[in-house]
């Protein structure tokens, strides 16, 4: 993935593990609240499984009693960040449409940026890039929301595509996913390619910044955007950067005088996503946090660019505590991680991988995808966490690996690759059920609706997989809106419409149609190795 050489930082902020005034006995007490709480949640079935129930079913167990006052009886409802909940398992309501049509299309949203490659104009949506939808009190799409390459962030109407408020502008484009407030609160918090993560308030006139943090502001070590997707439990916010730290802040959210959502942001912790031994294990401090944090059984799991997956004790993090009393689960995977980590039903959780950097023995002991096990860890022996790892074809010449977040399905994942194919893999055991045939550069992340796979193609073709054999993706049809250029983002979808941003610029709504032609035979094949 592109990216931006990084300046030299200004002076150092706080040093990490400072509590300040959030360090107080109430404070504490409210941490171990949440912990216990957090610990006390079924784990996920499946990634759809956990999902069914949609995220709010989940997001306001994870509070401490009392935190949502200032917006008594308000739920969020809707797909409000990405994969929709913690564990980051929830990717929407169908049932996806029998026959796709484009509902409407809105854009262009092109803008100019700059990277290692120089200045150039991006269109459309990238990497992760899914929209939020906000639902009404019934369930109905009511907002989509997405940040686009135009440099801002839109609010658009689901049944016509036009414009509900002005757009938010920021200063560089948007790549990540939104998040929207899950007690309800009329918050929205969003990270930029112009080095800020900012707290928007959603206004009947537009969206109003209500607080901002630059990632120049602190001692980082490479880059600067803000592309993981902002987690917010109970009253606290967890948002990596790729400046190379995780921050935890507790929002302090409130009605200010005027009887409008506030916020009153104080840092709780902040936590270095690197250690020197990662430095000298690399050979170069390149190393940045797009990964969005994941929740699970009472910790929040990361990984960053120079492969380090790292889980820490979600209770001693919100009491202020350093990164060595919170540290749970430590991995060097040996390359970039900027798939978001995938929970199982069992604790276990899932690492896909990059290639970005050279061969390393940790790299070829990790492969592209492994299942980790954190209760086999021990820091003696990083390496006893691993059960089994996979190694993809990389492209002749080029580069391999997993930029997708797979997705589980009754103990199956799916996932694309950058050099081709759409692989279903058992998860139990590593073995490769089934291949089917892509073209290269999968960077949309698939989305499990129901018992189907959704799956969005470089090549502009959207597909839908039947699971009712979840080792054999069954393909249903395949769908290309005319002129539609490479997808990379990843589909939001809500009572079966999809929304989805495309490199061609433009932001669809796919939904059912006309019937379709029969579906050309698509090509795809099980490995020799079963």
């Amino acid at each position: 993935m592109t990216r931006r050489a990084r300046p030299p930082p200004p002076s150092p902020a706080p040093a990490p593990g400072r509590a300040g005034a959030c360090g107080t006995a109430t404070v504490r007490a409210l941490a171990v609240v949440l912990a216990l709480l957090l610990a006390a949640l079924p784990r996920p079935a499946a990634a759809q499984d956990l999902g069914a129930t949609r995220a709010t079913a989940l997001l306001p167990a994870l509070a401490p009693a009392g935190w949502d006052r200032p917006f008594p009886g308000a739920r969020a409802q809707g797909l409000i960040t990405f994969r929709g909940n913690p564990a980051r398992g929830f990717h929407g309501t169908g049932p996806l449409p029998d026959r796709p049509a484009v509902l409407w299309r809105a854009g262009p949203y092109c803008g100019l940026s700059t990277d290692e490659a120089g200045t150039r104009q991006w269109c459309g949506t990238g990497w992760t890039g899914q929209p939020a939808i906000r639902a009404d009190a019934g369930g109905r799409a009511a907002e989509v929301i997405f940040g686009a390459y135009d440099h801002a962030v839109h609010f658009l109407d689901p049944a016509s595509g036009r414009p509900l408020r002005p757009p938010f502008r920021t200063g560089d484009l948007i790549k990540g996913s939104v998040s929207l407030d899950p007690s309800g609160a009329p918050l929205l918090y969003v990270g930029s390619r112009d080095d800020r993560l900012r707290i928007l308030r959603l206004d009947p006139g537009g969206a109003t910044e209500l607080w901002q943090i630059d990632a120049n502001a602190a001692d980082g070590v490479w880059n600067n955007d803000w592309d993981a997707s902002p987690l917010i439990l109970g009253d606290h916010l967890l948002a990596a950067s790729e400046n190379g730290w995780l921050y935890v802040l507790r929002l302090n959210r409130h009605r200010g005088r005027d009887g409008r959502a506030a916020v009153a942001p104080v840092l709780v912790n902040r936590i270095a996503g690197f250690t020197p031994a990662l430095f000298a294990a690399l050979g170069d401090r390149m190393v940045s946090i797009e990964s969005s944090p994941m929740a699970q059984d009472g910790r929040v799991y990361f990984a960053n660019s120079g492969g380090l997956v790292q889980g820490f004790d979600l209770g001693r993090l919100l009491a202020g505590a350093p990164r060595e009393a919170a540290l749970r689960f430590e991995y060097f995977a040996g390359d970039d991680v900027d798939a978001t980590l995938i929970a199982g039903p069992d604790g276990a959780i899932y690492v896909a991988v990059e290639d970005e950097r050279r061969p390393s023995p940790a790299k070829a002991a990790t492969g592209h995808l492994a299942r980790l096990d954190p209760a086999r860890w021990t820091p003696a022996d990083p390496a006893s966490a691993r059960i089994w790892s996979l190694a993809f074809p990389g492209r002749s010449g080029g580069k391999g690996g997993v930029w997708a977040t797979p997705a589980l399905f009754r103990g199956h994942l799916h996932l694309p690759t950058h050099a081709g194919g759409l692989y279903t893999v058992e998860a139990a055991t590593g073995r490769i059920t089934h291949v089917v045939p892509m073209p290269p550069h999968g960077w949309s992340s698939p989305a499990v609706i129901g018992g189907d796979l959704l799956v969005a193609a470089c090549d502009g073709t959207l597909w839908r997989f039947a699971l009712d054999d979840p080792a054999r993706p069954r393909p249903v049809w395949s769908f290309r809106p005319s002129g539609a250029g490479c997808w990379e983002s990843t589909p939001a979808v809500w009572e079966g419409i999809i929304y989805l941003g495309n490199r061609d610029g433009h932001v669809y709504a796919i939904g059912e149609g006309p019937p379709l032609p029969d579906l050309p035979r698509l090509a795809s094949h099980a490995p020799a190795l079963q």
